[in-house]
Protein backbone atom coordinates (compact mmCIF):
# COMPACT_ATOMS: atom_id res chain seq x y z
CA UNK A 1 0.00 0.00 0.00
CA UNK A 2 1.62 3.23 -1.17
CA UNK A 3 0.91 6.92 -0.74
CA UNK A 4 -0.15 8.51 -4.03
CA UNK A 5 0.04 11.96 -5.63
CA UNK A 6 -2.80 14.00 -4.11
CA UNK A 7 -5.82 14.98 -6.22
CA UNK A 8 -7.86 18.15 -6.32
CA UNK A 9 -11.48 18.06 -5.24
CA UNK A 10 -12.68 18.90 -8.76
CA UNK A 11 -10.65 15.95 -10.10
CA UNK A 12 -12.24 13.44 -7.78
CA UNK A 13 -15.76 14.87 -8.16
CA UNK A 14 -15.41 14.42 -11.93
CA UNK A 15 -14.30 10.80 -11.43
CA UNK A 16 -17.12 10.06 -9.00
CA UNK A 17 -19.61 11.54 -11.45
CA UNK A 18 -18.18 9.36 -14.20
CA UNK A 19 -18.51 6.32 -11.88
CA UNK A 20 -14.75 5.75 -11.83
CA UNK A 21 -14.85 5.65 -8.03
CA UNK A 22 -17.27 3.20 -6.39
CA UNK A 23 -18.13 1.78 -2.99
CA UNK A 24 -17.53 -1.88 -2.06
CA UNK A 25 -20.41 -3.80 -0.46
CA UNK A 26 -18.61 -3.74 2.90
CA UNK A 27 -19.17 0.02 3.12
CA UNK A 28 -22.06 1.17 5.25
CA UNK A 29 -24.41 3.79 3.88
CA UNK A 30 -24.17 7.56 4.05
CA UNK A 31 -24.98 8.86 7.55
CA UNK A 32 -23.69 12.45 7.71
CA UNK A 33 -26.13 15.28 8.36
CA UNK A 34 -26.05 18.77 6.86
CA UNK A 35 -24.11 20.22 9.81
CA UNK A 36 -21.29 17.75 9.23
CA UNK A 37 -21.21 18.63 5.54
CA UNK A 38 -21.08 22.39 6.13
CA UNK A 39 -18.37 21.86 8.76
CA UNK A 40 -16.33 19.93 6.17
CA UNK A 41 -16.57 22.76 3.62
CA UNK A 42 -15.74 25.34 6.29
CA UNK A 43 -12.65 23.30 7.26
CA UNK A 44 -11.52 23.22 3.64
CA UNK A 45 -11.91 26.98 3.30
CA UNK A 46 -9.79 27.45 6.42
CA UNK A 47 -7.06 25.10 5.14
CA UNK A 48 -7.68 22.59 7.89
CA UNK A 49 -6.57 19.02 7.09
CA UNK A 50 -9.36 16.53 6.42
CA UNK A 51 -7.21 13.39 6.79
CA UNK A 52 -6.03 10.95 4.16
CA UNK A 53 -8.23 8.58 2.19
CA UNK A 54 -7.80 4.88 1.48
CA UNK A 55 -8.66 3.56 -1.97
CA UNK A 56 -8.59 0.02 -3.32
CA UNK A 57 -7.77 -0.73 -6.94
CA UNK A 58 -9.65 -3.81 -8.13
CA UNK A 59 -8.39 -5.34 -11.36
CA UNK A 60 -10.93 -6.02 -14.08
CA UNK A 61 -10.16 -9.75 -13.78
CA UNK A 62 -11.48 -9.71 -10.18
CA UNK A 63 -14.56 -7.49 -10.57
CA UNK A 64 -16.97 -10.44 -10.49
CA UNK A 65 -15.62 -11.48 -7.08
CA UNK A 66 -17.05 -8.41 -5.35
CA UNK A 67 -20.16 -6.23 -5.33
CA UNK A 68 -19.92 -2.47 -5.90
CA UNK A 69 -22.29 0.48 -5.47
CA UNK A 70 -22.43 4.02 -6.78
CA UNK A 71 -22.02 7.10 -4.64
CA UNK A 72 -25.22 8.66 -3.37
CA UNK A 73 -25.99 11.75 -5.44
CA UNK A 74 -29.27 13.30 -4.29
CA UNK A 75 -29.92 12.32 -0.68
CA UNK A 76 -33.53 12.11 0.54
CA UNK A 77 -34.22 11.18 4.15
CA UNK A 78 -36.99 8.69 3.29
CA UNK A 79 -37.00 8.11 -0.47
CA UNK A 80 -33.36 8.05 -1.54
CA UNK A 81 -30.79 7.05 1.04
CA UNK A 82 -29.66 3.73 -0.41
CA UNK A 83 -26.76 3.44 -2.85
CA UNK A 84 -27.57 2.04 -6.29
CA UNK A 85 -25.79 -1.07 -7.45
CA UNK A 86 -23.07 -0.26 -9.99
CA UNK A 87 -23.30 -1.72 -13.50
CA UNK A 88 -19.79 -2.67 -14.54
CA UNK A 89 -18.76 -3.57 -18.06
CA UNK A 90 -15.58 -5.29 -16.89
CA UNK A 91 -13.37 -3.47 -19.38
CA UNK A 92 -11.26 -1.56 -16.87
CA UNK A 93 -10.14 -1.49 -13.26
CA UNK A 94 -12.29 0.06 -10.53
CA UNK A 95 -11.20 2.28 -7.66
CA UNK A 96 -13.19 1.40 -4.54
CA UNK A 97 -13.24 3.61 -1.45
CA UNK A 98 -12.27 1.83 1.77
CA UNK A 99 -11.98 4.90 3.97
CA UNK A 100 -13.47 8.33 3.29
CA UNK A 101 -16.90 7.53 1.88
CA UNK A 102 -18.70 9.98 4.19
CA UNK A 103 -16.35 12.84 3.26
CA UNK A 104 -16.42 12.11 -0.47
CA UNK A 105 -20.21 11.73 -0.55
CA UNK A 106 -20.50 15.01 1.35
CA UNK A 107 -18.25 16.76 -1.17
CA UNK A 108 -20.28 15.36 -4.05
CA UNK A 109 -23.63 16.31 -2.50
CA UNK A 110 -22.32 19.80 -1.72
CA UNK A 111 -21.02 20.38 -5.24
CA UNK A 112 -23.27 18.38 -7.55
CA UNK A 113 -26.10 16.89 -5.51
CA UNK A 114 -28.81 17.82 -3.03
CA UNK A 115 -29.95 16.95 0.48
CA UNK A 116 -33.64 16.60 1.44
CA UNK A 117 -34.38 16.36 5.16
CA UNK A 118 -37.66 16.61 7.06
CA UNK A 119 -39.03 19.96 8.14
CA UNK A 120 -39.44 19.79 11.92
CA UNK A 121 -43.07 20.90 11.92
CA UNK A 122 -44.29 18.40 9.30
CA UNK A 123 -45.27 14.75 9.75
CA UNK A 124 -42.73 12.13 8.71
CA UNK A 125 -45.09 10.66 6.07
CA UNK A 126 -45.94 14.03 4.48
CA UNK A 127 -44.36 14.10 0.99
CA UNK A 128 -44.09 17.89 1.20
CA UNK A 129 -42.01 17.66 4.36
CA UNK A 130 -38.74 16.99 2.49
CA UNK A 131 -37.89 19.87 0.12
CA UNK A 132 -34.62 19.30 -1.80
CA UNK A 133 -31.84 21.63 -0.73
CA UNK A 134 -28.50 22.56 -2.28
CA UNK A 135 -25.39 23.94 -0.61
CA UNK A 136 -24.95 27.71 -0.72
CA UNK A 137 -22.26 30.10 0.56
CA UNK A 138 -22.94 33.62 1.77
CA UNK A 139 -20.50 35.93 -0.04
CA UNK A 140 -21.17 39.08 1.99
CA UNK A 141 -20.10 38.28 5.55
CA UNK A 142 -18.51 35.76 7.83
CA UNK A 143 -20.59 33.30 9.82
CA UNK A 144 -22.13 34.53 13.06
CA UNK A 145 -21.67 31.02 14.50
CA UNK A 146 -18.43 30.91 16.49
CA UNK A 147 -17.70 27.37 15.28
CA UNK A 148 -17.62 28.47 11.64
CA UNK A 149 -15.62 31.00 9.69
CA UNK A 150 -17.79 30.88 6.57
CA UNK A 151 -21.58 30.76 6.31
CA UNK A 152 -22.46 27.62 4.38
CA UNK A 153 -26.08 26.45 4.43
CA UNK A 154 -28.36 23.97 2.67
CA UNK A 155 -31.24 25.99 1.21
CA UNK A 156 -34.18 25.51 -1.09
CA UNK A 157 -34.14 27.55 -4.29
CA UNK A 158 -36.79 29.86 -2.81
CA UNK A 159 -34.75 30.43 0.35
CA UNK A 160 -31.57 31.11 -1.62
CA UNK A 161 -33.31 33.79 -3.66
CA UNK A 162 -34.03 35.83 -0.52
CA UNK A 163 -30.88 37.95 -0.62
CA UNK A 164 -30.65 41.05 1.55
CA UNK A 165 -28.06 43.57 2.71
CA UNK A 166 -26.14 40.88 4.63
CA UNK A 167 -26.67 37.87 2.40
CA UNK A 168 -25.79 36.98 -1.17
CA UNK A 169 -26.21 33.23 -1.55
CA UNK A 170 -23.83 31.62 -4.05
CA UNK A 171 -24.63 28.11 -5.26
CA UNK A 172 -21.43 26.27 -4.30
CA UNK A 173 -21.70 23.83 -7.20
CA UNK A 174 -21.38 26.71 -9.69
CA UNK A 175 -17.68 26.91 -8.82
CA UNK A 176 -17.18 23.74 -10.89
CA UNK A 177 -18.10 25.73 -14.00
CA UNK A 178 -15.42 28.32 -13.33
CA UNK A 179 -12.28 27.08 -15.04
CA UNK A 180 -10.00 30.00 -14.15
CA UNK A 181 -9.72 32.93 -11.76
CA UNK A 182 -10.87 35.20 -14.56
CA UNK A 183 -14.22 33.37 -14.49
CA UNK A 184 -14.37 34.09 -10.77
CA UNK A 185 -13.69 37.79 -11.36
CA UNK A 186 -16.32 38.00 -14.10
CA UNK A 187 -18.93 36.54 -11.76
CA UNK A 188 -17.85 38.82 -8.93
CA UNK A 189 -17.86 42.01 -10.98
CA UNK A 190 -21.26 41.20 -12.46
CA UNK A 191 -23.04 40.26 -9.21
CA UNK A 192 -21.23 41.99 -6.34
CA UNK A 193 -21.14 45.64 -7.30
CA UNK A 194 -19.89 48.41 -5.05
CA UNK A 195 -23.01 50.47 -5.55
CA UNK A 196 -25.21 47.81 -3.97
CA UNK A 197 -22.76 46.55 -1.37
CA UNK A 198 -20.18 48.12 0.91
CA UNK A 199 -16.53 47.99 -0.06
CA UNK A 200 -15.91 45.59 2.85
CA UNK A 201 -18.60 43.25 1.54
CA UNK A 202 -17.27 43.42 -2.02
CA UNK A 203 -13.73 42.68 -0.83
CA UNK A 204 -14.97 39.78 1.33
CA UNK A 205 -16.92 38.36 -1.62
CA UNK A 206 -13.84 38.58 -3.85
CA UNK A 207 -11.63 36.87 -1.29
CA UNK A 208 -14.23 34.19 -0.45
CA UNK A 209 -15.04 33.27 -4.03
CA UNK A 210 -11.34 33.18 -4.95
CA UNK A 211 -10.64 30.97 -1.94
CA UNK A 212 -13.43 28.58 -2.91
CA UNK A 213 -11.99 28.35 -6.43
CA UNK A 214 -8.54 27.55 -5.01
CA UNK A 215 -9.95 24.90 -2.62
CA UNK A 216 -11.88 23.11 -5.35
CA UNK A 217 -9.65 23.49 -8.42
CA UNK A 218 -6.09 24.14 -7.26
CA UNK A 219 -5.25 22.72 -3.82
CA UNK A 220 -4.14 19.04 -3.85
CA UNK A 221 -6.49 18.23 -0.98
CA UNK A 222 -7.30 14.57 -1.58
CA UNK A 223 -4.30 12.76 -0.13
CA UNK A 224 -4.71 9.00 -0.33
CA UNK A 225 -3.19 5.56 -0.03
CA UNK A 226 -3.86 2.93 -2.69
CA UNK A 227 -4.27 -0.77 -1.88
CA UNK A 228 -3.95 -3.13 -4.86
CA UNK A 229 -4.39 -6.54 -3.18
CA UNK A 230 -7.09 -8.87 -4.53
CA UNK A 231 -7.26 -10.90 -1.30
CA UNK A 232 -10.68 -10.35 0.29
CA UNK A 233 -9.54 -11.28 3.80
CA UNK A 234 -6.73 -8.74 3.68
CA UNK A 235 -9.02 -6.02 2.36
CA UNK A 236 -11.63 -6.79 5.05
CA UNK A 237 -9.02 -6.58 7.79
CA UNK A 238 -7.75 -3.26 6.46
CA UNK A 239 -11.29 -1.96 6.21
CA UNK A 240 -12.26 -2.99 9.75
CA UNK A 241 -9.12 -1.47 11.24
CA UNK A 242 -9.38 1.88 9.48
CA UNK A 243 -13.06 2.09 10.43
CA UNK A 244 -12.50 1.29 14.11
CA UNK A 245 -12.58 4.98 15.03
CA UNK A 246 -15.17 7.68 14.47
CA UNK A 247 -18.66 6.36 13.71
CA UNK A 248 -17.93 2.65 14.05
CA UNK A 249 -19.15 0.30 11.35
CA UNK A 250 -22.22 -1.44 12.75
CA UNK A 251 -22.43 -5.20 12.93
CA UNK A 252 -25.44 -5.22 10.67
CA UNK A 253 -23.55 -3.26 8.01
CA UNK A 254 -20.64 -5.67 8.08
CA UNK A 255 -22.85 -8.76 8.18
CA UNK A 256 -24.88 -7.43 5.29
CA UNK A 257 -21.68 -7.07 3.30
CA UNK A 258 -20.94 -10.76 3.87
CA UNK A 259 -24.46 -11.68 2.80
CA UNK A 260 -24.04 -9.63 -0.36
CA UNK A 261 -20.84 -11.47 -1.24
CA UNK A 262 -22.24 -14.95 -0.50
CA UNK A 263 -25.75 -15.00 -1.95
CA UNK A 264 -25.62 -16.39 -5.45
CA UNK A 265 -29.24 -16.02 -6.60
CA UNK A 266 -30.40 -12.78 -5.01
CA UNK A 267 -28.83 -9.39 -4.37
CA UNK A 268 -28.85 -9.48 -0.56
CA UNK A 269 -28.26 -5.78 -0.08
CA UNK A 270 -31.09 -4.77 -2.41
CA UNK A 271 -33.45 -7.43 -1.07
CA UNK A 272 -32.92 -6.47 2.56
CA UNK A 273 -33.00 -2.71 1.95
CA UNK A 274 -36.17 -2.95 -0.15
CA UNK A 275 -37.81 -5.21 2.42
CA UNK A 276 -36.96 -2.87 5.30
CA UNK A 277 -38.41 0.07 3.36
CA UNK A 278 -41.58 -1.92 2.63
CA UNK A 279 -42.34 -3.17 6.14
CA UNK A 280 -41.74 0.23 7.71
CA UNK A 281 -44.74 1.51 5.74
CA UNK A 282 -47.13 -1.05 7.26
CA UNK A 283 -49.95 0.37 9.40
CA UNK A 284 -49.05 3.69 11.00
CA UNK A 285 -45.37 3.02 10.31
CA UNK A 286 -42.57 1.05 11.97
CA UNK A 287 -38.90 1.66 12.58
CA UNK A 288 -37.43 -1.76 11.85
CA UNK A 289 -33.78 -1.80 10.81
CA UNK A 290 -31.77 -4.35 8.90
CA UNK A 291 -30.21 -5.59 12.16
CA UNK A 292 -33.61 -6.93 13.30
CA UNK A 293 -34.19 -8.54 9.90
CA UNK A 294 -30.80 -10.25 10.04
CA UNK A 295 -31.44 -11.37 13.61
CA UNK A 296 -34.83 -12.76 12.57
CA UNK A 297 -33.10 -14.72 9.81
CA UNK A 298 -30.99 -16.55 12.39
CA UNK A 299 -34.02 -17.37 14.55
CA UNK A 300 -36.43 -18.31 11.76
CA UNK A 301 -33.89 -20.60 10.07
CA UNK A 302 -33.58 -22.55 13.35
CA UNK A 303 -29.83 -22.07 13.70
CA UNK A 304 -28.66 -23.31 17.11
CA UNK A 305 -26.55 -20.23 17.69
CA UNK A 306 -28.49 -17.01 17.10
CA UNK A 307 -25.79 -14.68 18.41
CA UNK A 308 -25.26 -11.58 16.30
CA UNK A 309 -21.69 -12.32 15.26
CA UNK A 310 -19.75 -12.76 12.05
CA UNK A 311 -19.23 -16.51 12.49
CA UNK A 312 -22.97 -17.14 12.25
CA UNK A 313 -23.13 -15.50 8.84
CA UNK A 314 -20.87 -18.03 7.14
CA UNK A 315 -21.51 -19.19 3.61
CA UNK A 316 -23.54 -22.26 4.66
CA UNK A 317 -25.89 -20.22 6.83
CA UNK A 318 -26.19 -17.41 4.32
CA UNK A 319 -27.20 -19.81 1.54
CA UNK A 320 -29.88 -21.31 3.82
CA UNK A 321 -31.16 -17.81 4.59
CA UNK A 322 -31.25 -17.12 0.85
CA UNK A 323 -33.30 -20.29 0.27
CA UNK A 324 -35.68 -19.34 3.10
CA UNK A 325 -35.84 -15.65 2.20
CA UNK A 326 -39.37 -15.71 0.77
CA UNK A 327 -40.75 -17.49 3.87
CA UNK A 328 -38.77 -15.24 6.23
CA UNK A 329 -40.08 -12.06 4.64
CA UNK A 330 -43.66 -13.33 4.59
CA UNK A 331 -43.44 -14.23 8.27
CA UNK A 332 -42.04 -10.84 9.30
CA UNK A 333 -44.49 -8.99 7.08
CA UNK A 334 -47.45 -10.93 8.54
CA UNK A 335 -46.18 -10.35 12.08
CA UNK A 336 -46.03 -6.61 11.53
CA UNK A 337 -49.50 -6.53 9.98
CA UNK A 338 -50.77 -8.30 13.10
CA UNK A 339 -48.93 -5.91 15.44
CA UNK A 340 -50.28 -2.95 13.47
CA UNK A 341 -53.81 -4.34 13.90
CA UNK A 342 -53.21 -4.20 17.67
CA UNK A 343 -52.63 -0.45 17.30
CA UNK A 344 -48.84 -0.47 17.64
CA UNK A 345 -46.12 1.09 15.52
CA UNK A 346 -42.91 3.10 15.66
CA UNK A 347 -44.22 5.40 18.41
CA UNK A 348 -44.94 2.77 21.06
CA UNK A 349 -42.84 -0.36 20.52
CA UNK A 350 -39.88 -0.30 22.89
CA UNK A 351 -38.08 -3.28 21.33
CA UNK A 352 -38.36 -4.59 17.78
CA UNK A 353 -37.18 -7.99 19.06
CA UNK A 354 -40.85 -8.55 19.97
CA UNK A 355 -41.55 -9.02 16.26
CA UNK A 356 -39.34 -12.11 15.97
CA UNK A 357 -41.24 -14.68 18.13
CA UNK A 358 -44.50 -13.76 16.38
CA UNK A 359 -42.85 -14.20 12.97
CA UNK A 360 -41.41 -17.55 14.10
CA UNK A 361 -44.83 -18.73 15.28
CA UNK A 362 -46.46 -17.76 11.97
CA UNK A 363 -43.74 -19.60 10.04
CA UNK A 364 -44.14 -22.60 12.35
CA UNK A 365 -47.88 -22.92 11.60
CA UNK A 366 -47.36 -22.66 7.85
CA UNK A 367 -47.64 -18.93 7.14
CA UNK A 368 -51.45 -18.68 6.85
CA UNK A 369 -52.81 -15.83 4.74
CA UNK A 370 -54.60 -12.90 6.40
CA UNK A 371 -53.80 -14.12 9.90
CA UNK A 372 -54.39 -10.60 11.25
CA UNK A 373 -58.05 -10.66 10.19
CA UNK A 374 -59.26 -14.24 9.64
CA UNK A 375 -61.97 -15.49 12.02
CA UNK A 376 -60.22 -18.85 12.39
CA UNK A 377 -57.22 -17.14 14.02
CA UNK A 378 -59.21 -15.00 16.48
CA UNK A 379 -58.29 -17.03 19.56
CA UNK A 380 -54.59 -17.10 18.71
CA UNK A 381 -54.61 -13.36 18.02
CA UNK A 382 -55.93 -12.78 21.54
CA UNK A 383 -53.19 -14.97 23.00
CA UNK A 384 -50.47 -13.25 20.97
CA UNK A 385 -51.75 -9.82 21.95
CA UNK A 386 -51.66 -10.79 25.64
CA UNK A 387 -48.07 -11.99 25.28
CA UNK A 388 -47.12 -8.90 23.29
CA UNK A 389 -48.62 -6.34 25.69
CA UNK A 390 -47.30 -8.12 28.77
CA UNK A 391 -43.82 -8.30 27.24
CA UNK A 392 -43.95 -4.58 26.40
CA UNK A 393 -45.11 -3.58 29.88
CA UNK A 394 -42.58 -5.84 31.62
CA UNK A 395 -39.80 -4.85 29.18
CA UNK A 396 -38.59 -8.44 28.88
CA UNK A 397 -36.41 -7.58 25.88
CA UNK A 398 -34.63 -4.68 27.55
CA UNK A 399 -31.41 -6.71 27.94
CA UNK A 400 -29.86 -9.83 26.39
CA UNK A 401 -32.72 -10.67 23.98
CA UNK A 402 -31.26 -14.08 23.13
CA UNK A 403 -32.19 -15.17 26.66
CA UNK A 404 -35.85 -14.73 25.65
CA UNK A 405 -35.78 -15.55 21.95
CA UNK A 406 -34.23 -19.03 22.24
CA UNK A 407 -36.55 -20.40 24.97
CA UNK A 408 -39.67 -19.02 23.27
CA UNK A 409 -38.55 -20.49 19.96
CA UNK A 410 -38.08 -23.87 21.60
CA UNK A 411 -41.56 -23.75 23.18
CA UNK A 412 -43.18 -22.82 19.85
CA UNK A 413 -41.17 -25.46 18.00
CA UNK A 414 -42.43 -28.19 20.35
CA UNK A 415 -46.07 -27.10 20.19
CA UNK A 416 -48.02 -29.28 17.79
CA UNK A 417 -51.63 -28.12 17.99
CA UNK A 418 -51.09 -24.83 16.17
CA UNK A 419 -52.15 -22.72 19.15
CA UNK A 420 -49.94 -19.88 20.35
CA UNK A 421 -48.42 -21.32 23.58
CA UNK A 422 -49.02 -18.33 25.87
CA UNK A 423 -49.36 -20.31 29.09
CA UNK A 424 -46.23 -22.38 28.42
CA UNK A 425 -44.24 -19.21 27.78
CA UNK A 426 -45.53 -17.65 31.00
CA UNK A 427 -44.70 -20.81 32.95
CA UNK A 428 -41.19 -20.93 31.48
CA UNK A 429 -40.25 -17.48 32.79
CA UNK A 430 -42.22 -17.59 36.03
CA UNK A 431 -40.16 -16.41 38.98
CA UNK A 432 -37.40 -14.93 36.77
CA UNK A 433 -36.58 -11.33 35.95
CA UNK A 434 -38.44 -11.90 32.66
CA UNK A 435 -41.67 -13.04 34.28
CA UNK A 436 -44.86 -12.02 32.49
CA UNK A 437 -47.00 -12.16 35.63
CA UNK A 438 -48.09 -8.99 37.42
CA UNK A 439 -48.21 -8.25 41.14
CA UNK A 440 -50.58 -5.79 42.78
CA UNK A 441 -47.70 -3.30 42.97
CA UNK A 442 -47.12 -3.71 39.22
CA UNK A 443 -50.80 -2.98 38.61
CA UNK A 444 -50.78 0.08 40.87
CA UNK A 445 -47.72 1.47 39.10
CA UNK A 446 -49.58 1.39 35.80
CA UNK A 447 -51.92 4.07 37.15
CA UNK A 448 -49.04 6.54 36.75
CA UNK A 449 -49.15 6.11 32.99
CA UNK A 450 -49.52 9.56 31.41
CA UNK A 451 -50.82 10.99 28.18
CA UNK A 452 -48.05 11.09 25.56
CA UNK A 453 -45.90 8.34 27.04
CA UNK A 454 -44.90 5.40 24.84
CA UNK A 455 -46.56 2.75 26.99
CA UNK A 456 -49.92 4.57 27.25
CA UNK A 457 -51.21 2.82 24.12
CA UNK A 458 -50.11 -0.51 25.60
CA UNK A 459 -52.06 0.02 28.82
CA UNK A 460 -55.10 1.32 26.92
CA UNK A 461 -55.09 -1.80 24.74
CA UNK A 462 -55.32 -3.88 27.92
CA UNK A 463 -58.18 -1.77 29.29
CA UNK A 464 -60.02 -1.88 25.95
CA UNK A 465 -59.70 -5.52 24.78
CA UNK A 466 -62.86 -5.10 22.70
CA UNK A 467 -61.46 -2.24 20.61
CA UNK A 468 -60.57 -3.16 17.03
CA UNK A 469 -57.37 -1.15 16.70
CA UNK A 470 -57.42 -1.48 12.92
CA UNK A 471 -59.83 1.43 13.24
CA UNK A 472 -58.05 4.66 14.06
CA UNK A 473 -58.45 5.22 17.81
CA UNK A 474 -57.24 8.33 19.64
CA UNK A 475 -56.32 8.61 23.29
CA UNK A 476 -58.73 11.25 24.55
CA UNK A 477 -58.90 13.35 27.71
CA UNK A 478 -62.37 12.68 29.13
CA UNK A 479 -62.37 16.01 30.95
CA UNK A 480 -60.85 18.25 28.24
CA UNK A 481 -57.27 19.29 28.94
CA UNK A 482 -57.87 22.86 27.76
CA UNK A 483 -60.17 23.45 30.75
CA UNK A 484 -57.47 22.70 33.31
CA UNK A 485 -56.21 26.18 34.08
CA UNK A 486 -56.57 27.86 37.43
CA UNK A 487 -58.80 30.60 36.06
CA UNK A 488 -61.15 28.24 34.21
CA UNK A 489 -61.44 25.84 37.13
CA UNK A 490 -62.18 28.66 39.55
CA UNK A 491 -65.04 29.76 37.27
CA UNK A 492 -66.41 26.20 37.46
CA UNK A 493 -66.55 26.42 41.24
CA UNK A 494 -63.54 24.33 42.30
CA UNK A 495 -61.72 25.15 45.54
CA UNK A 496 -57.97 25.66 45.84
CA UNK A 497 -57.23 22.04 46.79
CA UNK A 498 -59.61 20.72 44.15
CA UNK A 499 -57.86 22.85 41.52
CA UNK A 500 -54.46 21.58 42.61
CA UNK A 501 -55.63 17.95 42.40
CA UNK A 502 -57.22 18.49 39.00
CA UNK A 503 -54.20 20.17 37.45
CA UNK A 504 -51.84 17.52 38.85
CA UNK A 505 -53.88 14.61 37.46
CA UNK A 506 -55.39 15.79 34.17
CA UNK A 507 -52.93 13.73 32.07
CA UNK A 508 -52.99 10.51 34.09
CA UNK A 509 -54.65 7.26 33.09
CA UNK A 510 -57.92 7.76 34.99
CA UNK A 511 -58.77 10.78 32.80
CA UNK A 512 -58.03 9.01 29.51
CA UNK A 513 -60.20 6.91 27.21
CA UNK A 514 -59.95 5.34 23.78
CA UNK A 515 -62.14 7.09 21.25
CA UNK A 516 -62.39 6.54 17.52
CA UNK A 517 -60.89 9.34 15.45
CA UNK A 518 -64.07 11.01 14.14
CA UNK A 519 -65.92 11.09 17.50
CA UNK A 520 -62.78 12.43 19.14
CA UNK A 521 -62.47 15.22 16.56
CA UNK A 522 -66.13 16.08 17.03
CA UNK A 523 -65.77 16.05 20.83
CA UNK A 524 -63.07 18.75 20.74
CA UNK A 525 -63.05 20.67 24.05
CA UNK A 526 -66.63 20.00 25.09
CA UNK A 527 -67.30 19.17 28.73
CA UNK A 528 -67.46 15.43 29.22
CA UNK A 529 -70.94 15.31 30.77
CA UNK A 530 -72.42 17.47 28.01
CA UNK A 531 -70.69 15.50 25.23
CA UNK A 532 -71.85 12.18 26.71
CA UNK A 533 -75.45 13.36 26.96
CA UNK A 534 -75.45 14.75 23.42
CA UNK A 535 -73.64 11.83 21.79
CA UNK A 536 -74.76 8.62 23.51
CA UNK A 537 -78.49 7.70 23.53
CA UNK A 538 -79.99 7.57 27.06
CA UNK A 539 -80.59 3.83 26.86
CA UNK A 540 -76.92 3.26 25.93
CA UNK A 541 -75.32 5.40 28.65
CA UNK A 542 -75.01 2.52 31.13
CA UNK A 543 -73.33 0.27 28.56
CA UNK A 544 -70.95 3.08 27.53
CA UNK A 545 -69.94 3.66 31.16
CA UNK A 546 -69.31 -0.04 31.65
CA UNK A 547 -67.18 -0.38 28.53
CA UNK A 548 -65.15 2.73 29.39
CA UNK A 549 -64.84 1.97 33.12
CA UNK A 550 -66.75 5.08 34.19
CA UNK A 551 -68.14 5.04 37.75
CA UNK A 552 -71.93 4.92 37.65
CA UNK A 553 -72.67 6.88 40.84
CA UNK A 554 -70.64 10.05 40.16
CA UNK A 555 -71.74 13.27 38.54
CA UNK A 556 -69.48 13.98 35.56
CA UNK A 557 -69.22 17.72 36.12
CA UNK A 558 -65.98 19.51 36.98
CA UNK A 559 -66.68 20.00 40.72
CA UNK A 560 -66.81 16.17 40.97
CA UNK A 561 -63.58 15.54 39.02
CA UNK A 562 -61.62 14.30 42.05
CA UNK A 563 -64.35 11.83 43.01
CA UNK A 564 -64.66 10.66 39.39
CA UNK A 565 -60.88 10.27 39.04
CA UNK A 566 -60.43 8.33 42.31
CA UNK A 567 -63.31 5.94 41.71
CA UNK A 568 -62.28 5.34 38.10
CA UNK A 569 -58.78 4.42 39.28
CA UNK A 570 -60.33 1.61 41.35
CA UNK A 571 -62.29 0.38 38.31
CA UNK A 572 -59.10 0.48 36.22
CA UNK A 573 -57.19 -1.50 38.83
CA UNK A 574 -59.87 -4.21 38.87
CA UNK A 575 -59.85 -4.36 35.05
CA UNK A 576 -56.04 -4.62 34.95
CA UNK A 577 -56.12 -7.37 37.55
CA UNK A 578 -58.66 -9.28 35.48
CA UNK A 579 -56.54 -8.96 32.32
CA UNK A 580 -53.01 -9.28 33.73
CA UNK A 581 -53.12 -11.33 36.96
Amino acid sequence: MAFQTPLTISDIITKIHAKKYLLPSIQREFVWDTDQITMLFDSLMRDYPINAFLFWEVGKENLNEFMFYEFLRDYHQTKNYHNDKANLNGDENVIAVLDGQQRLTSLYIGLRGSYAYKLSYRRWNDPEAYPPRKLYLNLLQRSEDSEYEYEFDFLTQAEASQNDSDHYWFLVGDILNMKSLSDVMKYWSKNIVYGSHTSEQADFANETLSKLYEVIHVAPTISYYLETSSELDKVLNIFIRVNSGGTTLSYSDLLLSFATAQWDKLDARKEIHDFVDEINEIGYGFNVGKDIVLKACLVLCDFDDISFKVDNFNRTNMLKIQDEWENITKAIRSALKLIASFGFGRENITSNNLIIPIAYYLKHIGLPDNFESSSAAAGNRVAIKKWFTRSLLKRVFSFMPDGVLKPIREIIRKSEDGAFPLQQIMDRFKGSNRALTFTEDDISNLLYTKYGQGNTTVVMSVLYPWADMRNHFHIDHMYPKSAFTKTKLEKRGLSGKEIEFAMNNVNYLANLQLLEAIPNIEKKDRDFDQWLADTVPPDAIAAYKERHLIPKDVELTFPHFEEFFTKREWLIIEKLKTELM
